[in-house]
């Protein structure tokens, strides 16, 4: 063992101390008439000069000694850094590489950072411990929840002039048809759009002309002629299928919108008409070409209305005439394809930090003044990149204004439709308050009409099976991702965290936060993909990484829920009786100078037994206080070497994957989010070694190193 001794005590001073007197005291020094002369070796050292007098760390083990770091902290902090090279074989970070961190809002992978700090950790010596390739927090849960969110079709504004379009009253009164020995009925309950509700069903027994057989509505009066109407309905056939509307007089004459295909999923059709002829009232589906069945739900028909906002879409890439102001905020037009629904434009408005709603806001002049007591129509798409609230206005040039607050925002586009009404003549602005929350805010599809009604936005939920699909691609293309990017780099990973319950249960996505409350980084895998999702994981880390990478499972409290251990144990069983090889169990082991020994030495008992490396994997002490005395200091020392002594001793040797110390020192840029107002750490706020830097160290040497030192001074 080699011993990089530090000079302790200035010559001077110890030589004061040996040899300084005065009248009335003079130190007079005797020896055992047994025993030869007292040598300066043989002088008593104080803690703090044995403290320095200690070796790096990892001179005193042979299994893997890691550190748990903060990657900015190390690329840019030249004291942090160099403890981390001194000490330690290898680190894990502890927020940079995963999901929330790496994971863009288009689901590509930011490998940039990563790559920098993995260089220079490599410069020094250094592995690093992949961590964590799944977990329920840290996730970009924006995109994911995307990726599932119900498909959304926007409302339209006006009045829907056929009646009975959703056929929600089970019945298709006042619809009539005929032709072709064709037949015409209410679907089932659950067979509509979307699998809820009711739909219009038109059987067709044998091809024919497309006129053969027909379904109509008769309008209540004759459609205006040259006025531009809105057409939409949903439609799927029992195979691929040909139909066609049209608009018809009493004498057969019409409007037609020509052949639409027709598929076996649901699927929106949208037409803009503009009647030829004053005597047009009748409103037919043209359905005899193809021997097929239709389904047909959601029938709208309405006059287009006029938006009075003249760029409510942003599809020009500008956002003029739209101007705003307030609280540091900033306003842009988005890349192509942030637009709803992934395509085109959208507004965005950046708030910067949280204040009063009205204090950033977005303006949208009028071209004049709204009619006082007309109510008007007003719809947008709206999404944010946190949960957030909004307010609109319709506000005077003296600032008065209408109020419509309390409009949540979540991270997945919704429609918001509003029905307004100016309580004066002089409203000239439509106001957005978004300043109450700090977040980014996108607009699309801002629609403003003076026609009252409208139709609500059309909610698609996605089936259980296809979110469990989706999201399966997407843990394949994060840790496939990862996984490859790496595996030249890391060689060891943390595949699935935190997967237990404290009752020992697997956790399942149903009681992690009460509903509503759930921080914005979280998503639970296991609740679309149900407890083979483990299997999944390591699965994938295995099929793209190195065939020789070790891949843990890790979770905390086990040391203090030896039920909550015994499931963990229980579920590495369940994942390898499913195909997957898990090769160790990580012990987090966040712990208190109070912590019960007995039950982690039963904790590492019980992982010895499993057969599966082990890994303490983020080891910390907490003392109760940011300035701890003496006395606690000790006690925090004496449970660091208790614990790594005891994973020395319990764990057999060809098990020992090591111990990864959780933070370097108690530094509060280190403790920002994590154990702040504490002292849980080998290296105090000034980066000097505490005693509990003693105590690792002879957990790890397995003895008191200073037994072996003297009392000479060292150079």
């Amino acid at each position: 063992m080699k011993m990089n001794y530090k000079n302790i005590l200035p010559f001077a001073a110890l030589a004061a101390m040996m040899f300084s007197s005065c009248e009335d005291q003079i130190m007079d020094w005797t020896k055992d008439p047994s025993k030869g002369e007292v040598t300066v070796a043989e002088l008593p050292l104080e803690l703090a000069e044995k403290i320095e007098r200690y070796d790096a760390l990892k001179t005193y083990t042979d299994f893997t000694l890691g550190v748990g770091i903060g990657l900015d902290l190390y690329m840019n902090d030249e004291t942090y850094r160099n403890i981390a090279n001194a000490n330690f074989d290898e680190v894990t970070v502890g927020y940079a590489m995963k999901h929330a961190a790496m994971v863009e809002s288009d689901g590509s992978i930011d490998f940039d950072p990563v790559d920098a700090f993995i260089t220079k950790t490599k410069e020094a010596g250094l592995s690093t411990f992949g961590h964590t390739l799944v977990w329920h927090q840290n996730q970009n849960a924006a995109y994911l929840n995307n990726l599932i969110a119900a498909t959304i079709i926007p409302g339209q504004a006006g009045t829907n002039i056929i009646s009975n379009g959703d056929f929600e009253a089970g019945t298709l009164d006042p619809w009539g048809g005929w032709g072709n020995g064709s037949t015409r009925e209410v679907s089932a309950s659950g067979g509509g759009l979307g699998g809820s509700g009711y739909a219009m069903v038109l059987t067709n027994p044998t091809a024919a002309n497309l006129w053969s057989a027909q379904q109509l509505y008769t309008f209540d009066a004759p459609l205006e002629q040259g006025k531009e109407y809105n057409c939409s309905f949903w439609v799927k056939a029992s195979s691929s299928a040909v139909i066609q509307v049209e608009l018809q007089s009493a004498n057969y004459s019409a409007n037609y919108s020509g052949g639409i295909d027709v598929g076996t999923t649901w699927t929106q059709v949208n037409l803009t008409f503009t009647p030829t002829a004053a005597d047009r009232t009748r409103f037919i589906f043209d359905f005899g070409q193809s021997a097929a069945t239709f389904y047909i739900d959601d029938v709208v028909f309405m006059e287009a209305p006029t938006n009075m906002v003249s760029n409510g879409d942003f599809e020009t890439a500008t956002l003029d005439p739209w101007g705003g102001w307030g609280n540091g905020s900033s306003r842009a037009v988005s890349a192509d394809g942030e637009g709803f629904d992934g395509a085109g434009y959208a507004m965005v408005l950046t708030n910067p930090t949280a204040a009063n709603l009205w204090s950033a806001q977005q303006v949208y002049w009028f071209d004049q003044a709204l009619e006082q007591d007309k109510e008007y129509n007003l719809s947008f798409m709206v999404k944010a990149t946190s949960s957030a609230a909004i307010q609109i206005q319709l506000q005077s040039d003296d600032y008065s204004a209408n109020y419509y607050g309390g409009i949540s925002v979540g991270t997945s586009w919704s429609q918001v439709q509003l029905t307004v009404t100016p309580s004066t003549a002089t409203r000239t602005k439509l106001v957005i308050d978004f300043g109450q929350t700090a977040a980014s805010y996108y607009f699309d599809d801002i629609v403003f009409t003076a026609e009252g009604g409208g139709s609500g936005p059309t909610i698609i939920e996605k089936t259980d099976e296809e979110k469990a699909e989706i999201i399966g691609d997407a843990m394949e293309s994060w840790i496939g991702g990862m996984v490859d990017h790496y595996k030249a780099d890391i060689h060891a990973w943390d595949v699935v965290n935190e997967p237990m319950k404290g009752s020992g249960d697997v956790r399942d996505g149903s009681d992690d936060y009460t509903a509503g409350e759930e921080p914005d980084d979280y998503f639970s895998w296991p609740l679309y993909l149900g407890k083979d999702y483990a299997v999944m994981a390591f699965n994938l880390a295995r099929q793209y990484g190195n065939i020789d990478d070790k891949l843990f499972i890790n979770d905390y409290n086990l040391e203090s829920s030896p039920a909550k251990l015994q499931g963990l144990i229980d579920y590495v069983t369940y994942i390898e009786a499913q195909g997957a090889t898990v090769d160790g169990i990580g012990t987090q082991m966040h712990i208190s100078t109070s912590t019960d020994k007995d039950l982690i030495k039963q904790m590492f008992q019980k992982l010895a037994d499993s057969g599966k490396l082990i890994k303490i994997s983020e080891l910390d002490i907490v003392v109760g206080t940011a300035s701890p005395t003496a006395d606690q200091l000790a006690a925090q020392a004496d449970m660091y070497q208790y614990v790594i002594d005891q994973y020395r001793e319990i764990i057999p040797s060809a098990q020992q994957y090591g111990v990864t110390i959780w933070g370097i020192s108690d530094n509060e840029q280190e403790h920002e989010y994590w154990l702040s107002g504490d002292a849980p750490n080998l290296w105090d706020a000034n980066y000097n070694r505490k005693h509990a830097y003693k105590g690792a160290a002879d957990g790890l040497a397995g003895k008191d190193v200073s037994e072996d030192f003297s009392g000479e001074l060292q150079y």
